[in-house]
């Protein structure tokens, strides 16, 4: 039997790699799939050559991964290192080619707990964002004429003794009525929801103040909580978020139809003071602080597009050159509010000025001398009227005088009158033995009927 040779396969085409090529195209790889991460871990073996760069292991208890981290980004680092410290780490993975090591380039370094915290409030407030709880088209307007305000915090803090000295300086007619609750500890969220629930349910305030004193982040950290952020969304209620100090931020400033910086703030905002100047003054600060917070994310997002296009071939020279832009950035921004607060400043002095030219004393004097003059009119107007009702009365009582029958009684004319006392026109009206009375023109006759 004869077979026919077969035909040879094709072999498919090879892509042959050098060892440096190969570790080149990983890097990349890993570089660009994976961008900024962020990392907690135990720092090991570390070490600090006169380059100034820092080597090391983050480890937890099932794994480690090798670090590096170079003099530029390191000396930015706020806290204390060394082995054993837990830490949270931002990084770019990568791969160190000459020994193909896999290993993380670390960009900042912060202290775990705080860092931890951090970490889940912009996580959480990326979320809320994302669904749409910091649209300004869902915020609601505060009433024009608030009554009576309802404030959740708690009942022995300064926060509220700072809004009731405030509301009582400025307009002491507003009610305030105050739903307790705790505002630190494991137990704050939940207390400050049903604070919150209450208000909702009672109605019977105009605005709700969910305020409390400054802290750190952890003391602050019950105002990040995710149900009372979507609690204050939904509330039937227009609510102002006042938490912490002008730098302090929690969710439920985003989530608010208004943030204030203090409470002190929060009380000023939610009363009406008698100078609109001082309102106008009130409102261009307020622009102010969203146009530095507008110009600060603003400049953070660019930061962060910027670092994500951090070439991959020299780190240490990117990373200078964006601390370079990053210096030039803050140095605009500055600038851009040391020019904001010049202006404001300016619009505040030309304001005063114009404050102090008013002099409500000459308003106030003419207003009393228009009211003299007419209260002397209004009193020479009822004195004429009054002497011309005299004058008719006096008209109208001689007219009477003139038809009274008194008068013709004085003639000598006189009227006899029956004990009930009808008069008597004919002699059949009475009969002998009854009493007649009859009236002269001074006094009276009593009388007996004999025939």
């Amino acid at each position: 039997m004869v077979f026919a040779p077969e035909q040879a396969e094709s072999s498919p085409q090879r892509t042959i790699y050098s060892v440096s090529k190969l570790n080149l195209a990983v890097r990349r790889l890993l570089e660009g799939h994976f961008g900024q991460v962020w990392l907690v871990g135990e720092l090991s073996n570390f070490s600090a050559p006169a380059s100034g760069h820092w080597y090391f292991t983050l480890k937890d208890s099932k794994a480690q991964v090798r670090c590096a981290m170079f003099r530029g980004a390191n000396q930015r680092v706020m806290t204390q290192v060394g082995n054993g410290k837990q830490v949270m780490v931002r990084a770019k993975i990568g791969l160190y080619e000459p020994r193909g090591d896999y290993q993380l380039i670390v960009e900042h370094m912060e202290d775990a707990g705080a860092g931890l915290l951090q970490q889940q409030f912009e996580q959480l407030k990326a979320k809320l964002q994302s669904e749409g709880l910091f649209d300004p088209a869902s915020k609601k307007a505060l009433p024009t004429d608030i009554r009576r305000i309802g404030v959740v915090t708690s009942a022995s803090g300064a926060a509220l003794h700072d809004v009731l000295s405030v509301l009582k300086r400025r307009d002491a007619s507003v009610e305030v009525i105050v739903y307790p609750s705790q505002v630190q500890g494991s137990q704050a969220a939940e207390n400050l929801i049903s604070a919150l629930n209450t208000a909702n349910r009672r109605n019977e305030v105009d605005v709700i103040l969910l305020t409390r004193g400054g802290g750190s982040l952890e003391d602050l950290s019950c105002f990040n909580d995710e149900t009372l952020a979507r609690v204050v969304f939904t509330s039937k209620l227009p609510v102002i978020s006042a938490v912490g100090h002008e730098v302090d931020f929690a969710i439920t400033d985003f989530v608010a139809d208004l943030r204030a910086p203090t409470p002190s703030a929060a009380a000023e905002l939610l009363s009406q003071d008698r100078s609109h100047l001082r309102a106008q003054q009130q409102h261009l600060s307020q622009r102010l602080w969203r146009a530095w917070q507008h110009a600060l994310h603003r400049v953070q997002h660019r930061q962060a597009l910027l670092q994500q296009r951090l070439t991959p071939l020299h780190p240490a020279q990117q990373l200078q050159q964006q601390g370079q832009r990053q210096d030039e950035l803050q140095r605009r921004l500055q600038q851009s509010v040391n020019a904001l607060l010049h202006h404001c400043n300016q619009q505040q002095h030309h304001l005063q000025a114009r404050l102090s030219q008013i002099k409500p004393d000459a308003h106030l004097e003419r207003a009393r001398q228009q009211h003299q003059r007419a209260e002397q009119q209004l009193q020479r107007a009822m004195l004429q009227v009054l002497k011309q009702a005299q004058q008719r009365t006096a008209a109208n009582a001689h007219s009477l005088q003139l038809v009274s029958p008194l008068q013709t009684l004085s003639r000598g004319y006189s009227i006899t009158q029956t004990d009930t006392g009808e008069v008597i026109k004919n002699a059949g009206q009475v009969e002998p033995g009854a009493v007649i009375t009859t009236r002269l023109g001074q006094g009276e006759l009593k009388s007996k009927v004999l025939d």
